[in-house]
């Protein structure tokens, strides 16, 4: 019966095996004013529609980010594996130019990670960046008021001199959420980080794809399409899961007149800072 059944479906024989490809390229991050990061609310859809193919027998990601969000990377990449354990697909990772810091927390959602031989992996770390403008605003003559409610809640205003204490609380967030990098590493990667002998994985230093590989960060080097014609065939079909825009989305750019100034001054600001990101690894 299940012969027939497969006949009457593909009459002319079987069908070529197509895998769906999801493609993760940009900063991770939740989007804010005009920005359109990485983030779990713009991706759900895709992701579901690429697990959804019940005849394709893998999934792949084409991965191309400098990081962002640990927030968002950690979501987006518990959503791919709960997909894949529920739909029993692999998962196999494509680092294009770049999968570092919170890119490489998305590339080991993937069974096996493959990456070109000048790929930038790694920077497994936690980062936070910004300015100290107190002596700026006092040649100014500007006068910062700010009245809180609990002693913490204006920590490390650019504002005001830097403090120590405060200082000392970020580093401990940071090495919390440090530690959660390296377990989600550890336990993906497992048994293949050994090859790394007394190479320290977790400094936040980045590698080359060719380095990358003698230390157990990805699994090969090979582009997506190389890859997946030598494991289903030739005519093997890569179908690219893509997200349907609606109308108010596809006329934002025109309506950013009528958007506040404030959300115009964020999306430039924020814009500013993924070039930045990109820049750290020479993009």
């Amino acid at each position: 019966m299940a012969g027939l059944i497969s006949r009457l479906r593909h009459p002319f024989g079987p069908a070529d095996p197509v895998v769906p490809v999801l493609r993760l390229s940009g900063v991770i991050s939740a989007g804010r004013g005009l920005s359109a990061g990485l983030s779990l609310q713009s991706l759900a859809d895709q992701i579901d529609k690429a697990f959804a193919i019940k005849a394709a027998p893998v999934v792949a990601l084409a991965i191309n980010s400098p990081g962002g969000s640990p927030v968002q990377s950690a979501l987006i990449a518990r959503r791919i594996r709960d997909l894949a354990a529920e739909k029993h697909k692999p998962v196999l990772v494509f680092v294009e130019d770049v999968a570092a810091s919170g890119g490489y927390w998305l590339a080991c959602a993937g069974d096996e990670i493959f990456a070109d031989a000048s790929s930038i992996v790694g920077s497994i770390g936690v980062i936070s960046a910004g300015f100290g403008l107190h002596e700026a605003i006092g040649r100014l003559g500007v006068e910062r008021r700010v009245h809180t409610a609990g002693t913490r809640k204006a920590m490390l205003d650019p504002f005001a001199p830097e403090r120590a204490d405060d200082v000392a609380r970020l580093q401990a967030l940071q090495a919390e959420v440090h530690e959660s990098f390296k377990a989600h590493v550890r336990a993906r990667r497992g048994a293949a980080l050994e090859k790394a002998g007394d190479t320290d994985l977790f400094t936040g230093e980045v590698w080359t794809g060719a380095a990358a590989l003698k230390l157990g960060l990805v699994d090969g080097l090979g582009d997506l399409r190389s890859v997946v014609r030598a494991r289903y065939g030739d005519k093997v079909r890569l179908r690219p899961i893509t997200q349907r825009q609606g109308l108010l989305r596809r006329l934002r750019p025109g309506l950013a007149g009528i958007d506040a100034p404030a959300e115009m001054v964020d999306g430039v600001v924020t814009a500013l800072e993924e070039r930045l990101l990109w820049q750290r690894f020479g993009l």
